[in-house]
C-alpha cells in the first residue's frame, strides 16, 4: 500500500462510486473503498471524516469558489445580479466533471444518509453566497433569501444540465433557470 500519494483523496473518492455502483452503499465499506484505492485506512481518515464525506470531496471548495466569484462581480450590480452574474462564473470548471457528477448524483439519491448531507452542502453554499451579499453592504434577512433562492437555482440548474445530452453548457442551464424564475415572479397578480 502506498504511504503517501497526492492524488489520494480523488483514488478514495473513484473507488467508493465504483463500490456503491456495484454492491450499494449499506454493503460498501470504508476497508473495501481503501482496498480499491490502494491506500490504507488511516489514510482515508486523514481525508474524510465518514463513508459520507468521501462523496462530498468536490464540493469543499465551491462555497468558496461561489465567494470569490461574488466579489468579482463589478460595483453597482443589484443583489440578484451580483448572485445570477457569480454564479454563472462559479459554475464553469464543473463542467469538466458531468459524468463524475452524474454518477455521484445518482449515488445521493438512492440513499438517505447522503440525500441529508446534500441538504449540509446546500446550507453552506446559501452561507457563502449570503455572506457575499452582507459584504456588498445587503441587508442580511434580504441576503439571506436571495442566497435560498440562489441555491435553488442551482439545484435546478444542475439537474436540468445533466438532464440534457451532453454538450450543453452549465452556465447557460443557470441562466435559463433564473430566467425560468424570473418569468414565474412576474406571472404573478
Amino acid at each position: 500500500m502506498t504511504r503517501w500519494a497526492p492524488d489520494a483523496a480523488l483514488r478514495l473518492e473513484a473507488a467508493a462510486l465504483d463500490l456503491v455502483e456495484e454492491q450499494g452503499y449499506a454493503a460498501t465499506t470504508v476497508p473495501q473503498i481503501t482496498a480499491r484505492a490502494g491506500l490504507t485506512t488511516r489514510t482515508f481518515f486523514r481525508h474524510f471524516a465518514d463513508k459520507r464525506d468521501v462523496f462530498f470531496l468536490r464540493d469543499r471548495e465551491f462555497p468558496r469558489v461561489v465567494a470569490e466569484a461574488l466579489e468579482d462581480v463589478p460595483a453597482g450590480a443589484d443583489a440578484l445580479d451580483v448572485v445570477r452574474q457569480g454564479l454563472a462564473r462559479a459554475v464553469s470548471p464543473l463542467e469538466g466533471w458531468r459524468e463524475l457528477i452524474l454518477r455521484r448524483r445518482a449515488v445521493i439519491r438512492a440513499e438517505d444518509q447522503l440525500r441529508e448531507r446534500e441538504l449540509l452542502k446546500s446550507a453552506h453554499l446559501a452561507d457563502a453566497i449570503a455572506g457575499g451579499l452582507v459584504a456588498r453592504s445587503v441587508p442580511p434577512g434580504r441576503a439571506r433569501l436571495i442566497a435560498s433562492l440562489a441555491v435553488l437555482v442551482f439545484d435546478r440548474s444542475l439537474d436540468s444540465w445533466l438532464d440534457a445530452p451532453p454538450g450543453r453548457p452549465l452556465a447557460a442551464a443557470v441562466d435559463a433557470s433564473w430566467n425560468e424564475l424570473e418569468a414565474l415572479l412576474a406571472t404573478r397578480e
